[in-house]
């Protein structure tokens, strides 16, 4: 397999697993049943690190460009532009690193066992005509020359690590509950042994209780393989539970980035104060003592997006700031790991 060399901007560290460099997609959208196309901007040119064995979680209102993102850095769509590397590590120690957005069919069909998706609903992921088990072992026929005798003990294998009976294998999807057809969605994406892992929304669909079974598992799957995971999920709590960073998207563009426990402590963008502002609290003395930050209007069109700042239609500060209208901020770092793209990310509101 052939190695892209790195961009100049990538670091060269073995503590990176996958590194997204302006990241740009774009749909051609027919306007009514005329000849005009209208373009949707729908990721624009964003960057990111994911740590090895680490997890950055993804957030933003529906819409903003989560799953195309999580799509396009897998090149499940094909990006418009931009870079998607990712780091492996070889069987002598040493480390290639590989440009899956220029890389040809043959180099990324071989690095399909390296990175894998674990969808948001089970259901529809899972081809209800198939028994669960040939459904896990699907992955291992196309990349791996095993017997069938192999596949059936690795599927048996699989299942008992996520926790369902291994005689479950010859069942249909529709016999299995939302929580245990998570699971084998999982036990699907492991087939292969990926080192980075994809997980878009996995447990918005699932009752509460049935959402910390599936967290603990993957966080188990983590610290017992070494997993890497994009985790995209509206939930602010259940993202702050799973991810050691976050970076919060608005409009196609990262607006924030930071350390977990950071972004929720101090964060400075006035997008993320006002998500973190609507997310409830677990204590009733303390969520009525918090001021509720509401954005004026509706997140605005991606075919025509405001000039200077997405933001400033709806932000409480910068509406009326003409540098926020005219001059799109850059992803700038305020501290130690912490970036904020605005103009005023030294004032905060108290919520």
């Amino acid at each position: 397999m052939t190695t892209t060399e790195p961009a100049t901007d990538l670091e060269p560290t073995d503590e990176v697993a996958v590194s997204v460099r302006n990241l740009v997609k774009t749909f051609r959208r027919r306007r009514g049943f005329s000849r005009v196309f209208d373009d949707v901007s729908a990721v624009s040119d964003i960057s990111f690190d994911i740590g090895r064995a680490s997890t950055l979680g993804l957030v933003g209102e529906s819409g903003c460009g989560k799953s195309t993102t999580a799509r396009c850095v897998l090149r499940l769509i094909e990006p418009t532009s931009g870079q998607v590397f990712i780091r492996r590590e070889l069987e002598d120690g040493r480390f290639d690193t590989i440009d899956i957005v220029s890389a040809d069919r043959s180099t990324l069909r071989a690095l399909r066992s390296e990175m894998q998706i674990v969808f948001q609903d089970p259901l529809a992921s899972l081809d209800p005509r198939m028994k669960v088990g040939d459904s896990i072992a699907e992955p291992m026929s196309v990349h791996w020359k095993m017997s069938s005798a192999k596949r059936r003990s690795r599927v048996s294998e699989l299942l008992d690590v996520v926790g369902l009976n291994p005689s479950h294998r010859d069942r249909y999807p529709h016999e299995f509950s939302g929580g245990q057809r998570q699971r084998i969605g999982v036990a699907r994406a492991l087939a292969v042994n990926p080192g980075f892992i994809v997980c878009d929304e996995p447990v918005s669909a699932l009752d509460v209780s049935i959402q910390a079974q599936v967290l603990n598992l993957l966080e188990e799957l983590q610290q017992k393989l070494g997993l890497t995971y994009l985790f995209i999920a509206h939930d602010l709590g259940v993202v702050r539970h799973i991810s050691e960073r976050i970076a919060v998207m608005y409009l196609g563009k990262i607006v924030e980035i930071s350390e977990s426990e950071e972004l929720f402590a101090a964060p400075m963008h006035p997008y993320t104060q006002a998500l973190l502002s609507a997310a409830p609290v677990p204590d009733p003395d303390l969520e009525r003592q918090r001021e509720r930050i509401l954005l004026r209007g509706e997140v605005p069109n991606a075919i025509d997006p405001p000039s200077g700042c997405r933001f400033h239609p709806r932000c409480p500060i910068g509406a009326d700031e003409e540098i926020c209208s005219t001059v799109e901020p850059v992803l700038d770092e305020q501290s130690a790991g912490h970036s904020v793209a605005c103009h005023f990310a030294e004032v905060r509101q108290v919520y």
